[in-house]
């Protein structure tokens, strides 16, 4: 097998907000006057046994409250860069949830300038390129998430896309085809979750509706046999998660994960890491955890890791360097 950390990938599903390890929660807990409602590390992570997605956000929207200025922003997004520097990560293109911030009082700059910081010394000290998506919750009213993109107006510059996370039965991206359109016509790319917990319908809407680029997630779009036939012929991108689809109760072993059958229906599948701290694993423990229940070969693995790179917001001649990246990888393992 391929040293999994050594092959060169790109990260497109990581929520910055679901790097948050439990240690840092507890830092930054003390540090801003914050009271948690678990007494010690183990205490939480004891509570890190999700039945769903919902079962997972109510901690992770509990955890956010730790989180208050510019300086715990940065520190966050350099931790996970530390780590993603360690499991092979060349790019990554980083979600972030301002709403879930917003409502706990903390203005957009607060948000923005900080993970900012923290990706323009991506390249130098790490050798990370990034991007940041700006994800609206679809939990949420359609307003807000259109007076955020109002926020995020004058940070275009630091913006590539925008995305929808958050609880997604009984929220389908038709909800949010307004907000799409306006942040399209201001130059930002889209992406959206779908086809994770909500039914094959909401990837359609995704693709129709919010002109996505790449499906976050997508693993039930082989429910619709004429959506499989789309996604292969357009290769519309999937950034699949699969440690987190287990975690959260989306299949229940991940032997019964259909990444495989995805591959080879011949849809373009990323493997990405989605809330790590949480799940069990970043981008390369995924990869793993995939090669070793799905039987994958090699070939399988490089495949994947050029998806991602294929599958990104980079230029094609920065693509390509990070293409043959994979190459001499191989050829040296």
């Amino acid at each position: 097998m391929i040293d999994t950390r050594a092959l060169p990938k790109a990260e497109l599903h990581v929520h910055i907000e679901g790097t948050f390890e439990p240690a840092q929660i507890f830092e930054f807990a003390q540090r801003n006057n914050v009271k948690l409602a678990y007494p010690s590390v183990a205490a939480l992570e004891e509570a890190y046994k999700f039945t769903d997605l919902q079962s997972f956000l109510n901690l992770y929207y509990a955890a956010m409250a730790a989180i208050r200025t510019e300086r715990d922003f940065e520190e966050l997004a350099t931790a996970y860069l530390q780590r993603a520097q360690s499991q092979g990560v060349k790019h990554a293109e980083i979600f972030f949830d301002p709403q879930a911030h917003l409502e706990r009082g903390l203005s957009f700059d607060t948000v923005i300038n900080g993970l900012w910081a923290a990706l323009q010394r991506s390249s130098s000290d790490f050798g990370i390129t990034t991007a940041l998506i700006m994800c609206f919750l679809r939990d949420q009213p359609e307003a807000s998430a259109m007076q955020t993109l109002e926020f995020a107006l004058p940070h275009r510059d630091k913006i590539i896309a925008v995305g929808l996370d958050s609880a997604e039965l009984g929220n389908p991206p038709s909800k949010f085809q307004a907000v799409f359109d306006r942040a399209r016509a201001a130059g930002f790319l889209t992406v959206a979750h779908a086809g994770e917990e909500g039914p094959p319908e909401y990837v359609w809407e995704a693709l129709n509706l919010l002109k996505v680029s790449r499906v976050d997630h997508g693993v039930r779009s082989m429910e619709d046999p004429m959506l499989v036939k789309h996604l292969a012929q357009t290769q519309i991108p999937l950034t699949v998660c699969p440690l987190s689809n287990v975690r959260l109760r989306v299949v229940d072993r991940m032997q019964d994960h259909p990444l495989k059958r995805m591959m080879d229906a011949g849809l373009r599948c990323t493997v990405n890491s989605d809330d790590p701290a949480y799940f069990g694993g970043y981008v390369a423990d995924n990869y793993s955890a995939v090669y070793d229940a799905l039987q994958l070969t090699d070939d399988d693995l490089v495949q994947l890791a050029r998806n991602s790179f294929t599958s990104s917001f980079m230029d094609d001649a920065t693509k390509q360097r990070y293409i043959d990246e994979i190459d001499g990888a191989v050829a040296a393992i």
